[in-house]
């Protein structure tokens, strides 16, 4: 059996057609992004913010709205919103690979420890004043190193094992979050240390568009890579020796979507810090939606990723007069929402990914 008719027996298998929840999640997305723009302590309305965007493709010989109102949907709201779908995109999208790549559901970017491992690069270059592309960069590299440290300890004899990944994952956070709390030691705690230990809980509450076009860059790309490797994945979670006895390059496809994960999430940790609990909890409800075919359950969890992000960024900042941070709002919701997922998967037998 081929791999384009193995992909296609899979499809068969599971049906579902995306495409009516993608369009609907689209339009979801695309009214909750005109919504969000309007939430805030500066009041404005719809139809007042269509006019302000719309302004910037065909100019209004009459406007009527103020300059302030302009700056605050344009300079304050908008870049911060954009932010939020990219990263509820990007997280959601590399928890669906992972999932499907290792044939477990609890397998995700921090679970794996990417996540801790960008974290610890990046409260590193903080401690040294690097910023920007710099600190990218540094985070990119520990999330990397994090990875390959992982995926060698589960390794043995070419084959991957489950448990072992998430073992090793476990380790390798254990490991990261220890060296953070080191670096949170040696920080100066007047300055640096209270802009780690707000930055490690993850907030969009500063982005601008330089923050996203760094986002947009790195994450973008590292998107289409995974959803290129689509196909490749569907038949990997089969089984590995299925995988090889049909050619595919299981250790070439497993590198190019650890090396993805790695750039979102040291793309999201650089920007934004650590939040967590998204890659795990949407591709749950994703493939429930869509099933497990990739070709279809990618593009509904990175819609679902992003408006997961979107409604817990209009939760952090309108609930309380302060802010608060989204990690810890992602958690909040995701631990018994996962927890409630499991108990029903258990109940019917376990997840199954073929």
């Amino acid at each position: 059996m081929s791999m384009v008719s193995t992909n296609e027996t899979i499809s068969r298998q599971h049906g579902r057609s995306a495409t009516p929840a993608v369009l609907v999640l689209f339009a979801v997305l695309v009214c909750l992004i005109l919504v969000s723009i309007t939430i805030g302590r500066y009041d404005l309305d719809v139809l007042k913010v269509i006019r302000i965007l719309a302004d910037n493709l065909i100019p209004a010989s009459n406007a009527d709205w103020t300059v302030l109102e302009e700056q605050v949907v344009e300079l304050v709201r908008l870049p911060r919103i954009l932010a939020a779908v990219l990263v509820g995109a990007g997280l959601a999208a590399s928890g669906a690979a992972l999932q499907g790549l290792f044939r477990n559901p609890l397998v995700d970017p921090n679970i794996i420890g990417v996540t801790s491992g960008a974290g610890f690069g990046g409260t590193l270059a903080i401690l040294s004043g690097v910023f920007g592309y710099g600190l990218l960069a540094i985070a990119f590299l520990f999330g990397l190193a994090s990875v390959m440290i992982v995926k060698v300890l589960a390794s043995s004899r070419g084959r991957t094992s489950v448990l072992a990944l998430v073992l090793a994952g476990v380790i390798i956070s254990a490991f990261f979050g220890s060296a953070i709390s080191i670096v949170k030691l040696l920080a100066d705690p007047h300055q640096k240390l209270p802009a780690i230990t707000y930055w490690l809980m993850g907030s969009l509450a500063s982005t601008n568009y330089e923050d996203l076009l760094l986002m947009a860059v790195v994450m973008v790309p590292a998107l289409a890579v995974i959803y290129l490797m689509r196909f490749q994945i569907n038949i990997i979670s089969l089984g590995e020796e299925k995988a090889r006895a049909l050619g595919s390059p299981v250790a070439t496809v497993q590198w190019a979507v650890l090396g993805a994960t790695a750039v979102i999430s040291a793309g999201v940790v650089a920007c934004c810090g650590i939040i967590g609990w998204v890659g795990l909890v949407i591709p749950h409800v994703a493939r429930a939606i869509s099933g497990p075919d990739h070709g279809r359950l990618l593009p509904v969890s990175i819609l679902l990723g992003a408006i997961y992000m979107l409604l817990v960024d209009n939760i952090a900042r309108t609930v309380t007069t302060a802010e608060i941070p989204v990690g810890i709002i992602t958690s909040l919701i995701g631990v018994p929402v996962f927890a409630v997922l499991l108990r029903r998967m258990q109940s019917r037998g376990g997840w199954k990914s073929d």
